[in-house]
């Protein structure tokens, strides 16, 4: 417990204030969670409904039906929230020390990577070892190519697609194919191509 706000490391956290990850209840959390991921990963990859049941003990929430490729890492997992029908292939990375909250039907490529924490720009403060984290949100329906990352805060609307390789460091609004690094909008998608 921080002497001068009272305030647990943890909680500091959750309210997007500088904390200490190196305090033994987050550490021993870390540690918890990665000793499970060792597990899910010793599973066959015949046995995918078992490895779905582990992986729903370890995330925050669920709905009925996702599949995590082999490779998934995360830091705590109580942080990370799925929607229906979620995937995600080979060699996901959420750092979750903020929520990460995904709509319904959302896709993502291999070697993606989603990341919540913030370092301080100061090297005086960052040697202390403090950081801070932001949440990200993404909407229904959001296809990710390979090899994207975003960065925290971010939150990104329904229907969108982002394209492979970006960084996507500004939020995006709905309906949006975006792509690059920096992750620009490019164009609106066309939500009904038969019409």
């Amino acid at each position: 417990m921080d002497e001068l706000t009272g305030m647990e490391e943890k909680e500091k956290c959750a309210m997007g204030l500088l904390y200490d990850p190196n305090d033994p209840l987050l550490v021993s959390e870390r540690l918890r969670c990665k000793q499970a991921l060792q597990q899910i990963e010793k599973l066959p990859c015949l046995e995918s409904d078992e490895k779905r049941e582990q992986l729903r003990a370890v995330l925050g929430s669920t709905k009925v039906h996702f599949t995590i490729e082999s490779g998934f890492l995360c830091d705590y997992g109580y942080n990370i929230h799925l929607g229906a029908e979620f995937f995600a292939n080979f060699n996901l990375v959420v750092l979750d020390e903020a929520s990460v909250t995904f709509g319904d039907h959302v896709f993502i490529g291999p070697n993606c990577a989603f990341y919540t924490a913030i370092h301080p720009q100061d090297a005086k403060r960052r040697n202390l070892g403090v950081e801070t984290a932001k949440p990200i949100s993404v909407g229904h329906n959001v296809w990710f190519g390979g090899n994207v990352v975003v960065l925290p805060g971010v939150s990104i609307g329904d229907n969108c697609v982002i394209g492979a390789g970006s960084v996507v460091s500004r939020s995006i609004e709905p309906g949006m194919l975006a792509y690059g690094n920096p992750c620009r909008p490019i164009r609106e998608i066309d939500q009904n191509p038969d019409s």
